[in-house]
Formats: C-alpha cells, sequence, structure tokens
C-alpha cells in the first residue's frame, strides 16, 4: 500500500510517476471516491504520463473511451456511474476489455464489482481540508 498527501493539482504528476511502473503487473485499476474527488483528474494525468496524445473527458454517458499512448497500445477508460443493472456493462462488452491484456481504468467499479477481476489495483481518493486529496493506492492480487 501507497499513500501520498495531495495539496494541490500539480502534485498528482509525482503520484502519477510512482503508479505508471506498477501498470506493467495491472492491466485493471479501479478509482474509488466521491463525486467531485478527482477521479478523471488523476485519470488525466496518468494518461498523460503513458504518453496519450488523444483529448480526454469522461466517458459518463459512454460508458468507455478509448485512448491511445505513444506505442500506439489501446488504454480504456471507463465510467460505470450510470449503469443500473450489470447486463449494461455485459452489452457494452466489459469482459473482452477487462481480459484484452490492455489497461482498463475504471471509475465507479463498485456498480459492477463482480465483474472486476480479482487481480487489480485500487486507488483510493479522499477528500482532506479544502483542497487535499489523500491518495492511497493498493494491489489486490
Amino acid at each position: 500500500m501507497k499513500q501520498f498527501l495531495v495539496n494541490d493539482e500539480s502534485e498528482l504528476e509525482q503520484v502519477a510517476s510512482e503508479l505508471v511502473p506498477m501498470l506493467s503487473d495491472y492491466e485493471i485499476v479501479c478509482f474509488q471516491g466521491e463525486m467531485g474527488a478527482g477521479k478523471t483528474t488523476f485519470i488525466k494525468v496518468i494518461c498523460d504520463a503513458l504518453g496519450v496524445q488523444d483529448s480526454m473527458s469522461s466517458p459518463t454517458f459512454s460508458i468507455v473511451n478509448e485512448y491511445r499512448n505513444e506505442e500506439d497500445e489501446p488504454i480504456y477508460h471507463f465510467d460505470f456511474y450510470r449503469v443500473e443493472k450489470l447486463q449494461e456493462a455485459y452489452d457494452i462488452g466489459v469482459e473482452e476489455y477487462f481480459y484484452s491484456g490492455d489497461l482498463c481504468l475504471i471509475e465507479w467499479p463498485d456498480m459492477i464489482k463482480e465483474l472486476i477481476p480479482e487481480k487489480h489495483l485500487e486507488i483510493s481518493i479522499k477528500l482532506v481540508g479544502d483542497n487535499s486529496r489523500e491518495i492511497t493506492i493498493r494491489s489486490n492480487d
């Protein structure tokens, strides 16, 4: 487990630089945190660190966005906030994404927790104070 206190958005780059080497062992990364905690913002910083040139946004309505890193490998960004039934996740072929070997960054994983592969990273973002965040990274094997 690693824990970070981030007082400013600019400090997210340092956290991402510690996380990125872990991604060679974990393709599935789950982001936990209340609305407005900064999940999408942190995912953008991670994608920047991975060399993504695409414009990034939350896939709240599309459920999944695909980006490409500098090696032209896909990175999938999911947002399951609006999913009400597991069937919606099955309908987009979520299992194919999760077991593709490609990086999957998942917001609101609790909505589909029974579909999340056992081996994954969990990133918890918790608001502390006005602008600070506590970021905890845990591996789940």
